[in-house]
């Protein structure tokens, strides 16, 4: 085995990924970071750029309140997020969030993002909280605003790309974290980061369930297949309390390619039907009543619009199709009294079909292009996704954090209260978390994940300013997570030969392998 170099870096604050909330995180902490004096470092698994689960880009912005022109207030969406998730969500959390999301689009657009406007100039929306964006290079955009903030604030070196957290580094005596450790994928080199604070944004969980998409296609999901539970992971060795780990996300997606449904449903305004031209959702009405007070109010969670097409499928009604072309037919139908002007929308409407996967699904496109379909003459088969463990979405899986002092109830306040409190901060001291890796807080997704990670940042830094005691760890602790980290390394150099097959060995279980046994 390669003989690894170890690489220890101390610092204040550790960042740990590189999606949205990570970045957000990134952003705020440049400007406290700097006025406070402090020490930032961000390490990445992959390359900012385009990392995370907005890496392919999004066709919309799912969280937008517009509180400043008066059209929505805090207390809808806290109320919108409690109706979708039907009951169960922080409200403090939800409710901080959307006081912050806002300025985090507007950042987002001042960066640069194309951001669908109407003849007024106000913000084209796909749905009641949804904005329509050309987000092709919507991670790369967010991604370039953090490294600027970090560089034009003076910080060098700041940056770790391609290296892996695995552990974190703890004092269980006083229940607090003291940093990470992992490896570099590209160098043998082992890496120890040693922090006043760490904010764990590494994503969410996938490939726990079996994907539909199996044999060649495996590792084409909805949410992205590197985000492998490494959040979780983090949070729960660390001894950080969880919450709503039942709360799993099951997308219906555009099936085979796991294409966005949204704008068709929003936007585009279209229907779903199942094999018989039945629309579930009326058929199946009679069975809202069963889940009251959330199955007759509106909107209608997401989870139960799932449910009763799954019953349609379960009943042998299936499959369940998008009515694509119905849906540009009815959207173009005020203009066919005018050819050209007709011919002219169907472009439009095509365009943008076509566009909303290109921004954020590549792969949709390609499997339409593949087997020539054209949506505006034929639909589109649509299916439940496998389940995933995210915070984001419309899940709720993830730790259990601190939330912000003015409307934090009091007997969530009293749980930090031994340990301090600060806003994001885990039941662990010093370890703070953001989108996906905070849980009970659904509905931020992309927009609201960035402001997530800015308010855990802020978070963090205070946390540092109050605690400001270098960590101490122990070489011996060190050496000891070095060699199991490294342990499967020297394992398979061990026992490699022993069979001609590398995936089939007595003595060890290659990753893959134990993908497949879950």
């Amino acid at each position: 085995m390669p003989n690894f170099e170890t690489v220890v870096v101390d610092t204040d604050l550790l960042i740990i990924g590189g999606g949205m909330s990570a970045c957000g995180a990134v952003f705020e902490a440049a400007y406290w970071a700097k006025k406070n004096g402090l020490k930032v470092a961000v390490v990445d698994k992959a390359a900012m750029d385009r990392s995370g689960a907005v890496a392919m880009g999004l066709s919309a912005i799912n969280q937008y309140i517009n509180y400043a022109k008066g059209v929505n207030t805090l207390e809808d969406y806290v109320k919108y997020v409690r109706q979708d998730l039907m009951g169960i969500s922080r409200e403090d959390l939800v409710y901080d969030i959307a006081r912050h999301v806002d300025s985090s689009v507007h950042l987002f657009e001042k960066w640069g993002l194309p951001i669908w406007k109407d003849e007024q100039g106000n913000y084209v929306n796909e749905g009641r909280w949804q904005i329509m964006i050309n987000g092709e290079s919507y991670k790369v955009i967010i991604a370039e605003a953090a490294k600027n903030a970090m560089n034009e604030a003076g910080f060098t070196d700041w940056l770790y790309e391609r290296v892996f957290i695995v552990e974190p580094i703890m004092d269980f005596d006083n229940n607090k974290c003291l940093g990470g450790v992992g490896f570099s994928v590209r160098e043998n080199k082992f890496y120890v980061f040693k922090a006043k604070a760490t904010i764990a944004a590494m994503g969410g969980a996938v490939h726990v369930f079996r994907p539909r998409s199996v044999g060649e296609g495996l590792g084409r999901a909805w949410y992205p297949p590197w985000n492998a539970g490494s959040t979780a992971y983090f949070t729960i060795r660390a001894g950080a309390e969880m919450t709503c780990q039942e709360v799993r996300f099951i997308p219906v997606r555009f099936k085979d390619g796991y294409g966005p449904v949204g704008a068709w449903f929003l936007l585009f305004k279209s229907r779903a039907t199942n094999a018989d031209g039945e629309e579930y959702m009326v058929t199946r009405k009679g069975e809202l009543p069963k889940w009251a007070p959330y199955g007759e109010g509106k909107p209608m969670p997401a989870n139960l619009r799932n449910w009763l097409g799954m019953e349609d499928v379960m009943a042998g009604k299936g499959p369940i199709f998008m009515r694509t072309e119905e849906a540009i037919a009815n959207l173009a139908a005020k203009y066919k009294d005018d050819p050209k002007a007709f011919k002219k929308k169907m472009k439009e409407l095509e365009a943008e079909a076509w566009e909303d996967f290109l921004d954020m699904t590549i792969s949709q496109s390609l499997l339409w292009a593949g087997m020539n379909i054209q949506p505006e003459e034929k639909s589109s088969e649509i299916a439940a996704a496998e389940p995933y463990f995210i915070g984001s979405h419309s899940g709720a899986s993830g730790a259990w954090v601190c939330g912000p002092e003015d409307v934090m109830p009091d007997e969530y306040r009293k749980q930090w209260e031994p340990i301090g409190v600060y806003n994001h901060m885990t039941t662990v001291k010093a370890l703070f978390t953001a989108g996906d890796g905070a849980g009970a807080s659904s509905h931020k997704f992309s927009s609201g994940s960035h402001a997530e990670g800015r308010i855990a940042a802020k978070g963090a830094i205070a946390y540092i300013l109050d605690n400001n005691v270098a960590p101490k760890v122990d070489d011996a602790v060190i050496a000891k997570m070095r060699d199991t980290i490294l342990a499967p390394m020297a394992r398979f150099e061990e026992f490699a030969k022993l069979s001609s097959d590398p995936d089939i060995n007595p003595n060890f279980m290659k990753p893959k392998m134990f993908m497949f046994r879950l």
